[in-house]
């Protein structure tokens, strides 16, 4: 008698296993997805996947440590000699990009859950990355000074991960191509000269309350280890009482969380206001670029709200933080379509979001964050990436 044919089974069950996890942790973050989760979405058994990982620390350091490899091999074979270098490189990695959205994300937000060997090797390799680019960068434009030209490159790979941070697509024939066309405008920036930055704004008089006091020692706290490193009792240290007593003016973590992410959005929304009092939609556009860049400069919350939405917290406390901050780019996609109205909603908003997200990164990367010019520096790309398209 004939044995019936079993299903085949995939050639890298790792890879699959992998693929699968990537997702949920995009979706969830790192802490919100245990293992059997995993294994539930792969349609396995716990035990079989622990044949293969052996725990959600190795499957993260697999899935982004792969996405290394591929960016290598991308940057490998594009400066290998051939014609059109940076176009070839740049066309590579925005396929990757557009094919492999999860990986981006999970090196953005998830990298500092990894164990400290693997956060080297990643930083060790991408930087050797990163250094093939500017090289690149400098035979072609041969009038860069090597630390602008990285600065550069960095502003260009924030423009790939940008697609990480929203869920807004076009087809494929055409996402790759305008990421191209941004990643390019951002090497081919033409950075502004030495100014001088705007005054700090004094502190106020008097002591802050208990609350505020509360709010900044956990912003600064989340900010260097994480929300999920740090405890209450730390938070309360930090402010200089007993870790208990934080309860009476935050009921947990996450509403401190919360707290801080509607902070945030207070002082975007309340920059936003002086910005749009402008004669045109682009000039508003150009003092919004400017308003955004100075807020997260100078506003810690701003950062730290980032990664509220990898935070466990209520539903509608998590969707209330989520519409504020659609709001908030919405006022970017509706200037930039006024200015540009023959371009398609979907553009625009790619667009908007590859801007911030140049913001965002450059202003937390250490190898450029300490630029005396970062402010300008940063407006001028914001710019270029939104005005490009503009006759």
């Amino acid at each position: 008698m004939k044995t019936p044919d079993r299903p085949s089974r995939p050639r890298d069950r790792r890879a699959q296993l992998a693929a699968v996890a990537a997702e949920l942790f995009r979706a969830r973050g790192f802490h919100g997805v245990g293992i059997n989760d995993i294994a539930a979405a792969a349609g396995v058994t716990g035990p079989a996947l622990y044949r293969h990982f052996a725990d959600k620390q190795a499957i993260l350091a697999y899935v982004v440590l792969a996405g290394i490899d591929d960016m290598e091999a991308v940057t490998s074979a594009a400066l290998s000699g051939a014609p059109d270098q940076l176009d070839t490189l740049l066309t590579g990695l925005a396929t990757q990009a557009v094919e492999r959205r999860e990986i981006a994300a999970l090196w953005r937000w998830e990298g500092p859950h990894l164990r400290r060997e693997e956060r080297r090797e990643i930083r060790r390799r991408s930087g050797a990355v990163l250094d093939a680019w500017t090289k690149a960068l400098l035979a072609a434009r041969t009038e860069l000074a090597a630390d602008d030209a990285e600065f550069l490159c960095w502003g260009a790979l924030s423009v790939f991960g940008s697609v990480a941070v929203h869920h807004t697509t076009v087809a494929r024939r055409r996402f790759v191509p305008l990421l191209v066309e941004l990643a390019s405008a951002v090497l081919d920036t033409t950075l502004p000269g030495s100014v001088s930055p705007a005054p700090d704004i004094p502190n106020g008089l008097g002591t802050p309350s208990r609350r505020e006091q509360i709010l900044s020692a956990a912003t600064a706290l989340f900010g260097e280890r994480g929300f999920h490193a740090v405890s209450m009792e730390d938070i309360g240290a930090a402010a200089g009482i007993a870790g208990p007593s934080v309860y009476r003016h935050f009921p947990s973590k996450a509403a401190l969380m919360a707290a801080i992410g509607h902070r945030a959005a207070d002082r975007l929304a309340l920059a936003a206001e002086q910005a749009l009092r402008a004669p045109d939609e682009l000039t508003a556009l150009r003092r919004l670029s400017a308003s955004y860049v100075h807020t997260l400069l100078h506003t810690p919350e701003l950062l730290v709200s980032f990664t509220a939405d990898r935070v466990t917290m209520p539903d509608r406390e998590k969707a209330d933080l989520l519409r504020v901050q659609r709001d908030y780019v919405a006022q970017w996609v509706t200037l930039l379509a006024a200015i540009l109205p023959s371009l398609p909603a979907r553009e625009a908003k790619i667009r908007v979001h590859a801007a911030l997200t140049i913001a965002n990164d450059l202003t937390r990367t250490r190898r450029v964050s300490g630029r005396p010019n970062l402010e300008a520096e940063l407006t001028a790309l914001l710019r270029t990436v939104l005005e490009c398209a503009v006759p």
